[in-house]
């Protein structure tokens, strides 16, 4: 399939990536034939360095693929589906291979798989090989990274400890903040009920204000009134018409009430 026909940016890539993967047959080929570990291990190396580079031009391969899909038909987009699974099953047979070679040469590997989002089988891996090292300096790089292990984890109770201790302070301070709410919100009660009494005092010393108020009105009239009374009646004693108040009598009657209990 021509690939130019559907974008210049995918053809590119294809040429790439086959160009990477002829390296990669060929080098194998050429790792048959060398017998010496450490020529081995260099070729390893170069070879994992190359399947790296293919990984990630299949990648771009695959994003191109996806920006292209709305553009293609269904035909085109199941072909290039097609041809980018069939790179990317030819990488994983050279990673295979390389496990394989790197098994034999008797190294220690760090092996990391990584399987992107897509889910397409993309394997990366990156190795450490060893060869060179003698089986003392492999004891002590052991027994080293053994050591290293077993500080990390002391370190890790440590932070896990310090994690319980911190979690159990911060309920103990929550418990004491709860309480301390409670009494507060109950002091509130008290204080509420305490001014709704207190307002309700305070409105029946109104009415018995007011009450009181009314009374000494009144008593104020009655007193005006009868000191009005009284004023008139010194005024105009013959005046038959203003009643006479009970216990004051005019001058001429006190008198003949004088001179009748006299007798």
């Amino acid at each position: 399939m021509d690939l130019s026909a559907v974008g210049e940016e995918l053809a590119l890539l294809d040429g790439q990536i086959n160009d990477i993967l002829r390296v990669l047959s060929n080098g194998f080929q050429k790792l048959e034939k060398i017998k010496d570990p450490n020529r081995q291990s260099r070729q390893l190396e170069e070879l994992t360095e190359k399947m790296r580079e293919c990984k990630r031009l299949i990648k771009e391969f695959d994003r191109e693929v996806k920006e292209e899909e709305r553009r293609n038909t269904p035909d085109i987009n199941r072909l290039l589906n097609d041809k980018k699974q069939s790179m990317i099953k030819e990488l994983n047979s050279y990673v295979t291979l390389k496990k394989q070679y790197a098994s034999n040469l008797g190294n220690k590997r760090i092996e990391l798989f990584d399987a992107p989002g897509g889910g397409d089988g993309f394997v990366e891996e990156n190795a450490v090989l060893a060869s060179s090292m003698t089986n003392q300096q492999l004891m002590d790089t052991g027994n080293k990274m053994m050591d290293e292990t077993d500080q990390a984890i002391e370190r890790t109770k440590k932070v896990v400890e310090d994690t319980v201790n911190v979690g159990a302070e911060t309920a103990a301070a929550l418990k004491a903040q709860t309480e301390q709410m409670n009494k507060i919100v109950n002091e509130l009660d008290s204080i509420h009920f305490s001014i709704k009494k207190a307002s309700q005092m305070v409105k029946e010393i109104g009415r018995q204000v007011a009450t009181d108020r009314c009374i000494m009105s009144l008593l104020f009239l009655i007193v005006l009134g009868v000191i009005a009374i009284i004023i008139v009646k010194i005024v105009n004693p013959h005046n038959k018409d203003i009643p006479d108040i009970p216990g004051l009598a005019p001058p001429a009657n006190r008198k003949l009430l004088w001179f009748h209990n006299y007798r």
